[in-house]
């Protein structure tokens, strides 16, 4: 099958990690340094189909809940990855860009977040957004707020310019892994009309065949956005 219609933002919840390593008996980390190797597959997948935006839920709010130790170990390599990647995606044309809270960040994570984005900025081909400290109710809260404060009269048509990344189209696909099937939180404004792909694969397992699943479902799905079908 031919791909002829190609979505211009993917948005991606990598669920799976803490699971794949569990089934092999290993520490949680492993699988999260595993879950950053499919990220940089992902990206290259991405890259070859044209995709213009990619988004990747990697921490969210509630996510600080988890054991001290996990989330210690995803703040260690999400530091290493970021200085590892800036030289890979300045190669290879794309902006790297956070959405979330930052405020809340530890400042060795805003520090590095911040310089990550500063070196990237340039990026014309793709744009890479990864979410962290992110929470979809707790955008919208933040958009009103700015808004008020702003003494601005809110409508659906302006809305969006108080969300975190104003600039940023809405995701076409959201791709779910390891057999979820709900939103968590997740872009809750901007996913009104995006079109749903749920998988059982595990995020670590991940593939280029896993991906172009997700494409061919995609492409044989009808876009209406509330409207009567044409066909």
């Amino acid at each position: 099958m031919n791909l002829y219609k190609i979505p211009n933002h993917i948005a991606i919840i990598m669920d799976g990690n803490g699971r794949w390593a569990k089934r092999r008996g290993l520490p949680r980390y492993i699988g999260h340094r595993e879950g950053a190797k499919a990220v940089e597959r992902v990206i290259d997948y991405a890259l070859e189909f044209g995709i213009k935006y990619l988004t990747l839920f990697a921490f969210s709010t509630e996510n600080w809940e988890r054991p001290k130790e996990e989330v210690e170990a995803i703040m260690s390599l999400l530091i290493e990855y970021i200085n590892k990647k800036v030289p890979y995606l300045i190669e290879r044309d794309i902006r790297l860009r956070f959405v979330g809270r930052r405020e809340d960040l530890p400042d060795m994570i805003l520090n590095t977040v911040e310089e990550g984005e500063r070196l990237t900025k340039n990026g014309k081909k793709m744009q890479l957004v990864i979410a962290l400290n992110y929470s979809g109710r707790a955008e919208i809260v933040d958009a009103v707020n700015k808004a008020i404060k702003e003494g601005k009269e809110i409508t659906e048509e302006d809305f969006p310019k108080f969300l975190y990344l104003p600039d940023l189209p809405d995701p076409d696909l959201l791709i779910r892994t390891s057999g979820e099937q709900r939103i968590s939180n997740f872009l809750l404004w901007q996913i009104a009309y995006s079109e749903f792909y749920f998988t059982e694969v595990l995020w670590p397992d991940f593939d280029k065949e896993e991906f172009l699943k997700a494409l061919y479902e995609y492409q044989n799905r009808e876009r209406r956005f509330g409207k009567v079908s044409t066909q």
